[in-house]
């Protein structure tokens, strides 16, 4: 009788591989022991000065990688990052990754870490997965730090005058607990505070996150942290954390985690990982510091944005480019065949049997994906990721369909094979940025009102008809033009599983209007968060969270960390 091999998890994968020094993989782009703060023997921060030093170099290419609309266990857009990148590398390119860092909300919930997978991983895994460098800890305090700071003001006298019913900034977590959205604080008598509601964001959430990630350096941190609106006053006037002169404790506390992350790949590729807001209710980039780091110290940078094209490559490109003066040069989007049959209406358990016809009815999403891509003038490649249940009438039947559309398109198997199996997809890259065709120009301009920025997202981006303000977010669109917050771009909340604001739609609905339910001012960040449908800011656990499955072993060793 025949036995099937086991396969082996993430996880095995990963002790099993052997990492190199990190001053070995810093040694390789040109960083010398003084440019880094040690943290062990694989992992490293870039220093000021290194940091510093790296500004007048020249920038090398870079590359994002997105993807169409996931499955809830997602597609795999992390480990074809790292394998583009190990593939570029075999080929004899100076490559650097950069990528968000995990968080714990869907390392313990469902959807897993963010360090690849199989053979195409970034190093040490259960480190980065699970506390790392204490970045999302420090940012954890800093914004809890910032609440403390209001009630104490709140409970000396309020001397702002903040209405304390008008309290927009939440306590963060790095975890997903629905039984924190909503809180009251300051019960139990005079001396325990001013009783009031509250509630709990997860820190990835926070605006200190897309704070950090898109700071340049130390002063424009505090400053932006400065501009972070907490409160309304009396008057219903903005108050900041400015106003109550807390932007240089939040410094002090974020000061080692705005320095980027250097860890490798299994093929010892170096990745700078630092920064991990949410594509579906923040930017979903990594901090454009550790992108600019990337850039000076590789010819080619390969770089995620979280989600499908429509969240995470729409803020990379709206947001992130207008704050880090980064343009890519070309785009891959990640496709599974799992995800396009479940886009052409096959229910989530009959994935793994074989359906072409499914396949090419959810091909519908994957095709307004690169519409969207060719719309910003930047010519881009289908990475079909291959899972083992992917048959070979299925491959060609995706194949066919790219082709015809005139997409190019390469099969990438680096969870099997790692870098190797993703040379077909850097060679495709290379030919792609080697032809110059990038044109890249934003769908919007910075001058168009709020409400004319979220209207070119949802028709030119999701495909829809319309957007459909509710009354709190109309106000909100008229006091914000007030308060000259009318010139910076829109971050779009909305689920990842659908073009439009609701998951059920899956493939490519037209007709549909999206309905922004209320406006949040991220001004430390610099953009206006649009929340749409019912998405949340503090995402809940599944009946069956993936934390049940891990435990470490006598020696220290992670188990079941995926």
């Amino acid at each position: 009788m025949n036995v099937k091999p086991k396969v082996k998890s993430d996880i095995e994968i990963a002790q099993e591989s052997e990492l190199k020094p990190i001053k070995e993989i810093a040694a390789g782009i040109g960083l010398e022991e003084d440019d880094l703060e040690l943290y062990g023997k694989h992992k490293a921060k870039l220093s000021y000065e290194a940091m510093k030093k790296l500004q007048t170099k020249e920038s090398g290419k870079v590359i994002l990688v997105t993807a169409i609309n996931p499955t809830p266990a997602g597609e795999g857009k992390s480990t074809v990052t790292v394998g583009l990148g190990d593939a570029l590398t075999r080929l004899g390119k100076k490559t650097v990754i950069a990528m968000r860092e995990p968080s714990l909300g869907p390392t313990m919930g469902i959807k897993g870490g963010a360090t690849g997978g199989g053979y195409a991983q970034v190093l040490p895994m259960e480190d980065i997965n699970v506390h790392f460098t204490g970045d999302l800890h420090a940012i954890t305090s800093a914004n809890n730090a910032l609440s403390a700071l209001i009630d104490n003001h709140l409970q000396q006298g309020n001397e702002l005058g903040i209405d304390q019913r008008r309290i927009v900034w939440k306590r963060a977590v790095d975890l997903n607990d629905r039984a924190l959205r909503k809180v009251i604080v300051g019960l139990g008598g005079p001396m325990q505070g001013v009783p009031r509601e509250d509630g709990f964001d997860i820190t990835v959430a926070s605006e200190i996150m897309a704070v950090l990630c898109l700071a340049s350096d130390l002063a424009d941190l505090k400053l932006r942290l400065s501009r972070m609106v907490i409160a309304y006053n009396d008057q219903k006037e903005p108050v900041t954390a400015g106003d109550l002169g807390a932007e240089g404790a939040l410094a002090l506390l974020l000061k080692d985690a705005i320095k980027p992350n250097l860890v490798q790949t299994i093929e010892h590729t170096p990745a700078l990982v630092h920064g991990g807001p949410f594509a579906n209710i923040a930017h979903g980039c990594n901090s454009a510091a550790a992108t600019t780091a990337a850039s000076k110290l590789a010819d080619y940078v390969v770089t995620e944005a979280g989600f499908g094209a429509d969240l995470g490559a729409e803020k990379f490109l709206h947001i992130k480019t207008r704050n880090a003066d980064i343009q890519p040069e070309a785009v891959v989007i990640v496709a599974t065949i799992r995800a396009l049959k479940m886009h052409g209406g096959v229910k989530k358990t009959d994935l793994a049997e074989e359906n072409a016809a499914a396949l090419a009815e959810g091909f519908a999403n994957l095709k307004k994906h690169a519409e969207t891509i060719k719309s910003f003038g930047l010519p881009f490649t289908v990475a079909i990721n291959k899972f083992v249940t992917d048959t070979d009438l299925e491959v060609s039947t995706l194949l066919g369909l790219c082709e015809k559309e005139g997409f190019p398109a390469a099969l990438t198997e680096v969870w099997e094979k790692g870098g190797e199996g993703g040379l077909a997809l850097a060679e495709t890259v290379l030919k792609l940025i080697d032809k110059k065709e990038s044109s890249f120009a934003p769908l919007y301009s910075l001058s168009d009102p709020l409400e004319e920025k979220i209207r070119t997202i949802v028709q030119k981006v999701y495909g829809g008809a319309d957007v459909e303000f509710a009354g709190k977010a109309k106000k909100q669109l008229a006091d914000f033009e007030t308060f000259g917050w009318g010139s910076l771009p829109v971050c779009m909340a909305k689920t990842q599983y659908s073009l439009s604001d609701d998951p059920a739609k899956l493939g490519r609905p037209e007709g549909f209007t999206v309905t922004v339910r209320e406006l949040k001012p991220s001004i430390g960040a610099g953009f206006i968060v649009a929340l749409t449908g019912d998405v949340m800011t503090m995402p809940g656990l599944p009946k069956s969270p993936a934390a049940l499955k891990m435990d470490v072993d006598e020696n220290g060793n992670a188990v079941g960390l995926f």
